[in-house]
C-alpha cells in the first residue's frame, strides 16, 4: 500500500512539473487578466462562444471517444506526402501569392506585407514530440525558411495551431503579432516583447494602418493547453489589403455567425477554412463535410482554400477523405476551391490557376 502511494506520488510530482515546462505557456494575469474580465465574451472564468457550443455531441460520452480512439481501427497514414518548396525569400516582392505549408499553416504575401499564420514546423502537434508527428514529406519549412513577418496570426492556443519552438525560433523575425485576448501571456513568455503583440476581441478592429485593416472576429471553438480550457479567446479574421479582402478561419464548428461576418465585412475574394479533424462526435467544434461550402457562401466568398488537413492524424478519418468530399461536394457550386501542393505557389491574381488532385495516389 505504501508503494502504491508512493508511486502515485511520484507521477503527481512528474506531472504537475512536467504541466509547468516553458512549452505550455503561461495562463493571463494582472492588466491582461483584467482587460480579459471586461470582454463580453468572458463569463464564469472562461471565455465563452456566442452560442452554447458543448465539447461532445449529444449522447456522447468521453469514454466512447476514449475507447473508440484506442480500440476502433486507425486510418492508414500516408507513406508520404508529395510536396515542393518555394523560396520564400525570392519571391517577387510585387506577386501577391499564397503558399500552404500543410496542416493550418501558411504564408501570404500580398501588397507589400509579409503575412505567416498558425506556423508549426516542429514536426509534431503535442507537447510530447514522439506524439502526433506529421507525416513524412510534410515538414518542407523551417523557421529558417521564413523571410522578416509583418503580421503573424495566431488564431489560438492549441498545440496544432501555436508551436512553441517553431515560434522561440520565429521570434527575432516577428514585427507584429494579432491574436485573441490572453494568448499575449503565452508569447511573453516565450520572449516577445509586449509592444509587438495585439491582443484583441471579437469584432474588434487591431490594425488599421497604409490601407491595412485587420478585425478579430468570432470563432465557435474553444482554446487551452493544459488542464483548464478558454483562459485564452480563440479567433477568426478579416484581413482587409488594398487589393483583397480575406477570411482567415483558424478552427471552427459551423454556425450563424459566417453569415454575421459575411454581411458584416464581405464579401471575400478568399476564404480560408478548416476542412478535416472532424468526428461526429465533436461536431459542434469542428465543421463536418459540407459545412465548409454551407460557411463559404455564407460568408459571400468567391474562392475558397482548404485547411487543417494533411499533416497531422487528429480524428479517425482518412488522411485525404476532406479534400475527396471537399472537391466532389463542389462540382455543383459557383465557388472555387483552391488545393495546392504543400509548398506550391498559389497567385492570388489569377483566378484560372488550376490545380492536381494531388492526393489522389
Amino acid at each position: 500500500m505504501i508503494g502504491v502511494l508512493l508511486v502515485a506520488i511520484i507521477i503527481g510530482i512528474g506531472t504537475l512539473w512536467f504541466l509547468n515546462t516553458e512549452r505550455f505557456g503561461k495562463h493571463p494575469s494582472g492588466e491582461r487578466l483584467a482587460r480579459i474580465k471586461q470582454s463580453p465574451n468572458y463569463k464564469n472564468g472562461s471565455f465563452q462562444n456566442l452560442n452554447d457550443t458543448p465539447m461532445l455531441s449529444e449522447g456522447v460520452r468521453y469514454s466512447t471517444v476514449l475507447s473508440e480512439f484506442l480500440f476502433s481501427s486507425k486510418p492508414k497514414e500516408p507513406t508520404e506526402i508529395p510536396s515542393v518548396k518555394t523560396d520564400l525569400k525570392s519571391l517577387n516582392a510585387d506577386e501577391a501569392v499564397l503558399i500552404w505549408m500543410g496542416h493550418s499553416s501558411y504564408f501570404i504575401q500580398i501588397d507589400g506585407k509579409k503575412i505567416l499564420v498558425d506556423p508549426v514546423f516542429s514536426g509534431n502537434a503535442s507537447p510530447l514530440s514522439f506524439t502526433t508527428k506529421a507525416y513524412k514529406g510534410t515538414d518542407v519549412y523551417t523557421a529558417e525558411d521564413i523571410p522578416d513577418i509583418d503580421y503573424l496570426f495566431l488564431s489560438h492556443d492549441h498545440w496544432d495551431h501555436m508551436d512553441y519552438r517553431t515560434l522561440k525560433q520565429l521570434q527575432p523575425k516577428i514585427k507584429t503579432v494579432i491574436t485573441g485576448l490572453g494568448n499575449g501571456a503565452h508569447l511573453e513568455h516565450w520572449g516577445y516583447k509586449p509592444e509587438i503583440i495585439v491582443e484583441g476581441g471579437w469584432n474588434d478592429l487591431v490594425v488599421n494602418e497604409n490601407g491595412f485593416e485587420i478585425y478579430m472576429t468570432p470563432a465557435r471553438h474553444f482554446s487551452g493547453r493544459g488542464l483548464k480550457r478558454a483562459q485564452t479567446l480563440w479567433a477568426s479574421f478579416v484581413l482587409k489589403t488594398p487589393s483583397s479582402n480575406i477570411y482567415i478561419g483558424g478552427d471552427s464548428g459551423y454556425y450563424t455567425h459566417f453569415k454575421t461576418i459575411g454581411e458584416q465585412y464581405g464579401p471575400f475574394d478568399l476564404v480560408i477554412l478548416e476542412n478535416g479533424q472532424y468526428d461526429k462526435n465533436w461536431k459542434y467544434i469542428h465543421m463536418l463535410p459540407g459545412e465548409q461550402l454551407v460557411a463559404a457562401t455564407d460568408l459571400q466568398a468567391k474562392s475558397i482554400l482548404p485547411v487543417h488537413t494533411a499533416k497531422f492524424t487528429l480524428a479517425n478519418h482518412a488522411w485525404n477523405e476532406p479534400l475527396e468530399k471537399m472537391v466532389e461536394a463542389a462540382k455543383n457550386k459557383n465557388i472555387r476551391v483552391i488545393t495546392p501542393l504543400i509548398g506550391q505557389q498559389v497567385n492570388l491574381t489569377d483566378s484560372l490557376q488550376t490545380f492536381k488532385l494531388w492526393w489522389d495516389f
